[in-house]
């Protein structure tokens, strides 16, 4: 999925890295990409993506009562993560549990990465293109998973 965002910002003509190397000297966390150029209030932006499992043990009790507590809970590990990239960056945790359900950030983000990708080619449908590319790579992922399961014997 982050290849996926990544080649997305590519697309919108705004120049990125992934997993860039010294955004945090103190740590060497490095977070799955940022753009090179500003991305919003003067800063570049950076994003890490994450997929929770909706029905890891660890999850289920929450999202049994909430549709989206996992990838929220995720998108907050994340946020408190990379805490110190927020005085050089816009930082936006993109979380997608393995049932479906995205943080709100995540949301926003590749609606963004639609719309400026939308003034570059023309396309008003660059938007849906992106959700459905990355909802695509999410299923494929589950059915991997999924499958590692059978034993082969």
């Amino acid at each position: 999925m982050n290849d996926i965002v990544w080649r997305a910002i590519k697309r919108a003509q705004i120049p990125a890295a992934k997993e860039p190397v010294s955004l945090l000297q103190q740590d060497g966390k490095r977070p799955d990409g940022t753009t090179l150029i500003p991305w919003a209030r003067g800063k570049p932006m950076a994003w890490d993506v994450t997929v929770p499992d909706t029905y890891a043990e660890s999850h289920i009790d929450q999202t049994a009562r909430e549709a989206g507590s996992a990838a929220n809970k995720a998108a907050a590990n994340k946020i408190a993560k990379y805490s110190a990239l927020s005085a050089s960056h816009v930082f936006f945790p993109v979380a997608v549990e393995t049932a479906g359900t995205w943080n709100q950030s995540a949301i926003e983000l590749i609606q963004e990465i639609g719309r400026r990708t939308t003034a570059v080619t023309e396309d008003t449908r660059e938007t849906v293109f992106l959700f459905q590319r990355l909802s695509i790579a999410l299923q494929r992922g589950n059915a991997v998973a999924f499958l590692s399961t059978f034993d082969t014997e």
